[in-house]
């Protein structure tokens, strides 16, 4: 192939132009040697135009031409049906019916009978009526008891209420007929006398007493006012040996905001008055007349940042002595803090609250119906009650609640045995099977535990239990003040026909006091053995509004002494239907 001088002119230019361009992508130009054969001098008459014609495609530069277009439409009839859409949804459990009424029957060994019948029926949108009936008797049949120790117990209360779009209201009704027997008398009793006037003695004393009590009383609650709600109460107490008792309760109770803090008052007037018709030694004339009217007034107000919750308060009585004019003024502190130390699963909380308490004899009966009705009446002044403990979760079904308190009270009522002698002529309860009630100034020292554990929804378990010490300044002991309480409770569903529960109380030991006056030189205080009560119950839900049941009480047959010379009930078995139903 030969090449011509014009094609070696060309050559040379690319060969020039490639070396430029790649010497511009570099940094730095190279060195090279390049070997001259022959140098070229060109000249202008050397150049020549090339003619050349390019060749065009036709058929990729022709001119294009428009096209319009249309479409031909039709309507054409559709097959296609949807089908109705169906949401998934969770299968919903049965919601049991709530009646609004039952009625409860059962019979038991000592002759036991317990009824109860509850009813309420709405008059209409806003207004109901309801009445509650309870009964509770057994006929004794106490072993190695010489006395009648029977009981009755039967209540009847009314209700009409009233829930509106502002205020609600109710007002209540209520008669309450006990019945018990002085049946404590001393295990040495008569055993300076004859068998034959021992009997005598014995068959001569009717220890029966009767309770009755009339209330009436109401509630009111605003929705929106500074009133926020009241309490009302009146109680008339009386029993068979003449003795009577009035009480009137009144707690309004305001609320209203400052700087966007809920400021509460509570208002209170408490008035008890009464009279017993004689002494225990049956020396006096008149009769023993009490009354007092407490006037009490308790700001608080609440205070929350982050995890800390403070109520900060304080509470101020004026207490009248309507019988002797001996009227006095106390104040108290009203305070509580609760810390938020591990969210829900720890929370410290501490306070510090004092309070006057009114004493009255129907609240001591109901505590203790074996007292002799010859009692002093007075309030105790709560000086303070410091207290500071733990409370939260160790899982989301158990939770926990630690406490320690020192509490300072003066006038502390305390229950001890009377004296007592084998005079004939003694009234029914003076013969050492009742009770007086003494004042003490008192400081007591508690620990308290709880726990409690919902293992499932058909398994739930609880223990609690007090640990106190006390310090007397004026009796030798703590009257029938136990140190120990411990209290637990196993409830749980066997199936979902058959449920069935357990509860267990342990009462550790207690001190009372009692003499023969006319034994009196060796006259000692008297200790009272703890003792355990195991209780259990085992059900049936034969349909949604029947079901029947069977209750064990003191299964481990223990004629304990709850009160010195009284001895309880042994085993006692209780079988019964309950019955629901709406009108």
């Amino acid at each position: 192939m030969k090449i011509n001088f014009q094609n070696k002119i060309i050559l040379s230019l690319l060969l020039i132009a490639f070396q430029f361009s790649f010497a511009q992508k570099k940094e730095q130009i190279g060195t090279e040697t390049v070997n001259v054969v022959k140098p070229y001098t060109p000249k202008i008459s050397d150049a020549n135009k090339v003619k050349e014609v390019p060749e065009l495609d036709e058929e990729g530069n022709a001119k294009k031409e428009s096209i319009k277009y249309s479409i031909f439409s039709f309507p054409v009839a559709s097959t296609f049906t949807p089908s109705k859409g169906k949401a998934e949804g969770v299968e919903k459990e049965k919601q049991a019916h709530l009646f609004k009424n039952y009625a409860t029957f059962g019979v038991g060994n000592y002759g036991t009978f317990i009824g109860e019948l509850f009813v309420n029926h709405d008059l209409n949108n806003t207004d109901y009526v309801g009445g509650m009936f309870r009964h509770h008797s057994s006929e004794g049949g106490i072993k190695n008891v010489a006395l009648e120790n029977r009981f009755y117990d039967t209540s009847l209360d009314l209700m009409y209420g009233s829930n509106q779009k502002d205020v609600s209201w109710n007002l209540d009704l209520g008669y309450q007929n006990q019945i018990y027997n002085w049946y404590g008398l001393p295990s040495e009793f008569g055993n300076t006398l004859s068998a034959q006037d021992q009997v005598m003695l014995i068959n001569g004393i009717d220890p029966q007493q009767t309770y009755r009590t009339i209330s009436l009383g109401g509630n009111v609650a605003f929705n929106e006012s500074v009133l926020n709600k009241t309490i009302l109460k009146y109680s008339h107490f009386s029993d068979a040996s003449g003795s009577s008792e009035n009480r009137f309760y009144a707690k309004p109770t305001v609320e209203f905001d400052v700087m966007e803090s809920a400021v509460k008052t509570d208002l209170t007037v408490d008035y008890v008055g009464g009279s017993f018709d004689k002494n225990y030694l049956n020396t006096n004339v008149e009769a023993i007349k009490y009354g007092f009217t407490n006037f009490g007034i308790s700001p608080s107000f609440v205070m929350q940042e982050e995890d800390w919750t403070l109520n900060i308060g304080a509470a101020v009585f004026y207490s009248m002595d309507n019988q002797h004019n001996n009227n006095s003024f106390y104040v108290y502190p009203k305070f509580n803090a609760s810390y938020k130390v591990v969210g829900d699963l720890m929370i410290f909380y501490a306070g510090a609250e004092g309070n006057l308490k009114q004493n009255s004899y129907q609240d001591f009966v109901n505590e203790n119906p074996f007292l002799s009705p010859t009692l002093s009446i007075t309030p105790t002044d709560q000086q303070y009650d410091v207290f500071a403990g733990l409370k939260g979760k160790l899982t989301n079904n158990v939770s926990y609640n630690v406490k320690a308190s020192y509490v300072n009270e003066r006038n502390r009522a305390l229950f001890r045995s009377n004296d007592y002698n084998e005079n004939a002529g003694n009234e029914d309860y003076a013969f050492g099977n009742s009770f007086q009630v003494v004042y003490d100034d008192m400081k007591t020292l508690s620990f308290y535990g709880e726990l409690k554990a919902d293992f499932s929804e058909d398994v739930t378990f609880g223990i609690n239990g007090t640990f106190s010490s006390f310090t007397n300044d004026f009796q030798q002991e703590a009257w029938n003040m136990p140190a120990i309480k411990i209290n637990s409770n196993l409830d749980f569903n066997i199936t979902e026909k058959w449920f069935a529960g357990t509860n267990v109380f342990y009462v550790g030991k207690r001190k009372d006091f009692q003499m023969n006056t006319a034994f009196s030189a060796n006259a000692a205080p008297v200790t009272l053995k703890s003792y355990f009560d195991v209780n259990a119950n085992v059900g049936f839900k034969y349909s949604d509004r029947l079901t029947a049941f069977a209750r064990a009480n003191n299964i481990t047959n223990n004629a304990y002494q709850k009160w010195l010379n009284y001895p309880v009930q042994g085993f006692q078995v209780i079988l019964g239907v309950n019955y629901k139903f709406d009108f």
